[in-house]
């Protein structure tokens, strides 16, 4: 009996002397200090090859260096480095041209050593574009894309369409919230994944969405967490329904989104603007950042779009979206779930 009133008392003092918050944060410093380590290596490791890469460049520019030179160095350095996995003859290929493409080390040290190498890699073979890798690295770390959300992203064109929509934040939104917002919306959508036809009905459209929510999340891009569909709003006794309801964790605002599978109508702007006011009267949060509309349409004129938005009061964007041939099967699999996409922004400032 005594035993188990000091068992109990035990359990008492560690309770008083805080001792489950004290293991909390001694998990989470063994997690980061493990997550930085883990960093250190991945840079550590991308600048030896970048320095490997630049070499050779140096020797076959210099002295003619030709493939069967690569192929005895290659050989030459797994002999001497056999618990070592990159000097193939072909990633030493890799590491030339990694070198070629990026010649500042600082932004090597800053963004390229910031990603694992086999990302380097693909961004190398699928883009030849400077600028455009160099955006691809950037959001790489941003949203921290695995290599087949990267992959993904690169064959969608996501650089060109990214904060390519038609919007009124400029003079609806106060800065920097108006190009955070503006940089979130893209045009058009790619919903190669739906495997629906252009004749589909904004019925059949928003069903499929909503099955293929996760690949939805990914094409909306990090921070949408989705609140609802056919979201009942009541104004005056009557009923309202929102298509799409979606949270935004880096905007900190509520997303409206209409979808039209027709061409864009100007009558469509003073739908959603009804909706806007009645959801930041009625779901708005007073730290909420006022909420944003993005009416998704087969297509738009533009011109008849810039009139509609021009002197409405609320934040509104209008897009397009691209009905074609769904995603391979391959990656069907490797797609972030929502958690994932959502957990993503946990380690994000509030304030960015």
């Amino acid at each position: 009996m005594p035993e188990k009133n000091q068992s109990a008392s035990n359990r008492e003092i560690v309770i008083a002397d805080g001792y489950a918050s004290f293991l909390a944060d001694l998990k989470d410093r063994v997690r980061k200090a493990r997550f930085r380590a883990a960093l250190s290596v991945n840079r550590e490791l991308i600048l030896l090859y970048w320095q490997i890469g630049r070499g050779i460049a140096e020797k076959q520019r210099n002295s003619a260096w030709g493939a069967k030179v690569i192929a005895r160095l290659a050989k030459d350095l797994k002999s001497e480095f056999p618990e070592m996995k990159g000097f193939s003859p072909r990633n030493l290929i890799y590491m030339q041209t990694f070198a070629q493409a990026y010649a500042s080390e600082e932004f090597l040290q800053q963004f390229a050593a910031q990603i694992p190498w086999f990302h380097n890699c693909l961004i190398l073979d699928k883009i030849s574009n400077q600028q455009e890798r160099e955006w691809y690295i950037r959001k790489t770390i941003e949203n921290g894309w695995s290599r087949a959300v990267l992959v993904v992203q690169i064959e969608s064109g996501l650089s060109r369409r990214q904060g390519m929509a038609l919007t009124n934040f400029s003079h609806t939104l106060p800065e920097p919230q108006s190009d955070l917002a503006q940089q979130v919306l893209k045009d058009p959508y790619s919903f190669d994944f739906l495997g629906i036809g252009e004749a589909s009905s904004e019925r059949e459209l928003e069903h499929s969405l909503i099955l293929h929510v996760r690949k939805f999340l990914l094409e909306l891009g990090v921070g949408f967490a989705f609140v609802g569909q056919q979201y009942h709003l009541e104004v005056a006794e009557q009923d309202f329904y929102i298509d799409l309801l979606f949270y935004h964790l880096k905007l900190r605002c509520y997303v409206v989104i209409e979808l039209k599978a027709v061409e864009f109508q100007p009558e469509f702007a003073g739908k959603i603007n009804f909706y806007l006011s009645a959801v930041d009267e009625l779901l708005r949060h007073p730290d909420d950042m006022p909420s944003i509309g993005i009416i998704l349409c087969k297509n738009k004129n533009k011109i008849v779009a810039e009139y509609s938005l021009r002197d409405t009061n609320r934040p509104i964007g209008v897009s397009s979206y691209q009905l074609t041939e769904s995603l391979p099967e391959a990656l069907s699999g490797s797609l972030p779930s929502i958690e994932q996409l959502e957990s993503e922004l946990k380690v994000l400032p509030a304030d960015k």
